[in-house]
């Protein structure tokens, strides 16, 4: 190290004292304008803030993947629709059911349900039962077949 190689060393720079008076340049205001929401203290503003308008990432619609396409979805009958419908003996078929329009479209399958009473002897065949709906439909001495 050499005396003529130094060099002055960078001095910091002073920090800015606002609101010390008209000499200072930064007086009054602070250098903050006149009124207005960024002028009063405390004021922080999100950068994606659209001034109260609906933002951009809510006007443009989701895109991506959703598994609720993938969702099994059963058209359901009660055990109450297939006494109210059919005789003793039938056998009561997914065809059969949107035929006499008892449900409008197949979906995924059809579920048969336990609510009522059944007190016909009827083979039933069905996608998926619940548990209530085949001790009903045998204990009136029907069959329950799952397809």
């Amino acid at each position: 190290m050499k005396l003529e190689n130094l060099t002055k060393a960078p001095e910091a720079k002073a920090k800015k004292r606002v609101g010390r008076g008209p000499g200072s340049g930064l007086g009054k205001t602070s250098g903050r304008g006149q009124k207005g929401q960024k002028s009063r203290s405390g004021a922080s503003i999100p950068a994606w803030f659209q001034g109260g308008q609906t933002p951009l990432y809510r006007r443009i619609p989701k895109r991506g993947f959703n598994n609720a396409r993938f969702t099994i979805r059963y058209a359901t009958i009660n055990i109450s629709d297939l006494n109210n419908f059919f005789n003793d003996g039938d056998v009561v078929t997914p065809e059969l059911l949107k035929e006499k329009k008892i449900i409008k479209k197949q979906l995924n399958g059809v579920k048969v349900l336990g609510n009522g009473e059944l007190k016909k002897k009827l083979t039933v065949k069905a996608n998926i039962f619940s548990g209530s709906a085949i001790s009903k439909i045998e204990s009136a001495g029907g069959k329950v077949e799952v397809i």
